[in-house]
């Protein structure tokens, strides 16, 4: 099945936001450079915690879909915002220490950015409501 199959597979009857597909795609991406890491470079621990980090942005906003309230969606989506930020910090030492070259690197980077931008957008949105309905 190819990767696309996949994802479209995985989404089907889910909520097609951007941020969900961006960071399902984003996850795929962590774990096929994972698997090079370990299988090309012998690389273990910083894989294992860019695994982590990377995959678990996703998790966290598939999770603030049946968030409780509207602060534990803000919640969620700030903990997916520390993942993305822990994830570029891994990125960052994987090239500076001649894990992964720099076409590598500079693709993770943008895609990483953009879920970086978008949770920073959604979680503001996300306020801005919560503020709203408090003052009605």
């Amino acid at each position: 099945m190819k990767n696309e199959e996949r994802r479209m597979k995985n989404c089907h009857n889910r909520t097609n936001s951007l941020l969900n597909t961006k960071s399902y795609s984003f996850a795929l991406r962590i774990v096929q450079m994972t698997k090079y890491l370990r299988e090309m470079k012998q690389e273990f621990i910083l894989s294992k915690q860019i695994l982590r980090s990377g995959t678990s942005i996703g998790a966290s906003i598939r999770e603030s879909e049946f968030a409780q309230s509207n602060a534990d969606f803000i919640n969620k989506l700030s903990i997916s915002l520390k993942e993305a930020n822990e994830t570029d910090y891994w990125l960052n030492l994987l090239k500076d220490s001649d894990y992964i070259d720099s076409n590598a690197f500079n693709s993770m980077e943008i895609d990483c950015g953009e879920l970086i931008a978008l949770l920073v957008s959604s979680i503001k949105t996300a306020q801005n409501n919560q503020m709203n309905h408090e003052v009605t």
